[in-house]
C-alpha cells in the first residue's frame, strides 16, 4: 500500500476577483493536480467562505476546510494564517503545506513549507504598489523564502532572479508553469470569429491586446504604434480587452492622441468564449509588457496558432520562444515595422503561428500539475526548515 503525504494548501491570501492573475493560476493548477491525481499524495485545502462560493468545484475535488473571515480584511487573513491554519496543519499532521500567495507565515505548524513567488515586480518596479505593500514584502519575503524547503515561480525567469536576489541554491528551486487545457488548441467554427467580429464592430483584420490596463503592460506603445501602422493598414483593428487598471487614464489619452482612436475597440472584460474567437481570428497578438512573471496571454495567442510580438524582457522570450517576433519595450519604432511583418507577410505570420502552437504544448495543465507534484515530493523529503511550528 502507498504511503500518501499530506499535503495542506493556504488559501487564506486568495480573495476572489481581487489577487488578480494568480488566482486563475493557483484554482487551475489545483484542477489540473485534482485530474492528475497522484496517489502518493493526499491533498487538502484551507480557505475562505468567499472561495468556496466562488469555486465550489475546488471543493468538490478536494476537503476544504474554511475560516469566516472577510477576505478584504488583510490584517485577520494573516494572523488567521499563523494561529487558525498553523493548527488546523498540526491537528491534521499535515507533513508540506502549499503557500502560493508569496508568503510563509510566521507560524507554519512544523511542516515542510513549498513557496510560490509569481514575481518579483514589488521588488523590481515599485513604482506600481502601495508603500505599505513594497514595503511588507521586502520585510517578509527574504524570510519566507530563507524558510521554504521548496520555491517555485512560473517561469524560469523568475526562479534565477530568486536564486541571484535571495542567495537560494538550484536543489530548492522549482519552475511550475502556466497551464493551458487542451481545447485550447482547438480552432474555433468559422462562425464564432464571424460573431465577435460582428459584436466588436470589426471590419476587417485586428490586433489584440488581452490584459488589464496596469502600468508595466504599456499601452500606450502598442498604441503609437498602432497610429503609424493604421495609415498604410486602413483593413486592421487594435483590439484592447481586459477591465479598468490603474493606468487606464493614461491608456485612454494615448487613444484620444492616436488619432485613431475609432479604430482601437475597447471591450471591457469579455466572456471567455469571446476571448477564444478573438485569438483565434486575430492576425497577431501584441504582448508590449515590460515586466512579466510568466505572460499567459501570450501563451494562449500561440496555442491559438496566432503570431505573437512580445517584449524582450523577463519571461517573455521563455514563453513566447520561436512562434513570435521579439521587440525592445518603448520602443515604438521598432513594435511598428515588427507588427507590420506579420501584417505584411503572410509566409512569416504562417509559420511563426505554426512554431507558436508546437512550443505551446510545452505548457499543459498536466505538465504543471506534474511539476507542482514533483516540488510537494521535494518538499516531504527535505522536511521544515528553520523555526516556526
Amino acid at each position: 500500500m502507498t504511503t500518501r503525504t499530506r499535503v495542506g494548501v493556504n488559501l487564506l491570501w486568495l480573495v476572489p476577483g481581487v489577487v488578480g492573475g494568480s488566482e486563475e493560476y493557483v484554482t487551475r493548477l489545483l484542477r489540473a493536480l485534482s485530474d492528475l491525481d497522484p496517489p502518493d499524495l493526499d491533498v487538502r485545502l484551507f480557505g475562505l467562505e468567499e472561495l468556496q462560493a466562488e469555486h465550489p468545484d475546488l471543493g468538490e475535488r478536494f476537503p476544504l476546510r474554511t475560516v469566516p473571515l472577510r477576505g478584504r480584511l488583510k490584517p485577520l487573513r494573516v494572523v488567521g494564517e499563523t494561529t487558525w491554519l498553523a493548527a488546523q496543519v498540526r491537528r491534521a499532521h499535515l507533513e508540506v503545506v502549499w503557500h502560493p500567495g508569496g508568503v510563509v507565515p510566521l507560524l507554519t505548524g512544523g511542516a515542510a513549507t513549498v513557496l510560490t513567488v509569481h514575481d518579483l515586480r514589488p521588488l523590481d518596479r515599485p513604482e506600481g504598489f502601495s508603500r505599505t505593500k513594497v514595503a511588507y514584502l521586502r520585510a517578509v519575503l527574504p524570510r519566507s523564502v530563507r524558510r521554504a524547503a521548496v520555491v517555485t515561480a512560473p517561469s524560469q525567469h523568475v526562479v534565477d532572479e530568486i536564486g541571484r536576489r535571495f542567495s537560494v541554491g538550484a536543489d530548492r528551486l522549482q519552475v511550475v508553469p502556466h497551464g493551458i487545457g487542451a481545447g485550447l488548441f482547438d480552432e474555433v467554427a468559422p462562425s464564432e470569429v464571424d460573431r465577435v467580429r460582428a459584436t466588436y464592430g470589426l471590419a476587417g483584420r485586428w490586433l489584440l491586446y488581452p490584459v488589464i490596463t496596469y502600468p508595466h503592460k504599456d499601452h500606450a506603445t502598442l498604441v503609437r504604434a498602432f497610429a503609424r501602422l493604421a495609415a498604410t493598414h486602413p483593413d486592421v483593428d487594435l483590439v484592447l480587452t481586459g477591465g479598468a487598471g490603474p493606468a487606464e487614464d493614461e491608456v485612454a489619452a494615448a487613444i484620444a492622441a492616436s488619432g485613431v482612436a475609432e479604430r482601437v475597440r475597447r471591450t471591457g472584460r469579455v466572456p471567455r468564449a469571446d476571448v477564444d474567437a478573438l485569438l483565434d481570428g486575430a492576425t497577431a497578438v501584441a504582448f508590449p509588457s515590460r515586466y512579466e512573471g510568466f505572460g499567459n496571454g501570450a501563451l494562449e495567442g500561440l496555442a491559438k496558432g496566432t503570431p505573437v510580438v512580445a517584449s524582450d524582457v523577463t519571461s517573455l522570450p521563455e514563453v513566447v520562444g520561436d512562434g513570435g517576433l521579439l521587440v525592445a519595450p518603448g520602443d515604438v519604432a521598432g513594435w511598428t515595422d515588427a507588427l507590420g511583418q506579420v501584417l505584411d507577410d503572410p509566409a512569416l505570420a504562417a509559420r511563426l503561428g505554426a512554431a507558436g502552437r508546437s512550443h505551446a504544448r510545452r505548457f499543459t495543465d498536466r505538465a504543471a500539475a506534474e511539476a507542482l507534484a514533483s516540488a510537494l515530493r521535494a518538499a516531504a523529503d527535505s522536511g521544515p526548515r528553520g523555526s516556526g511550528g
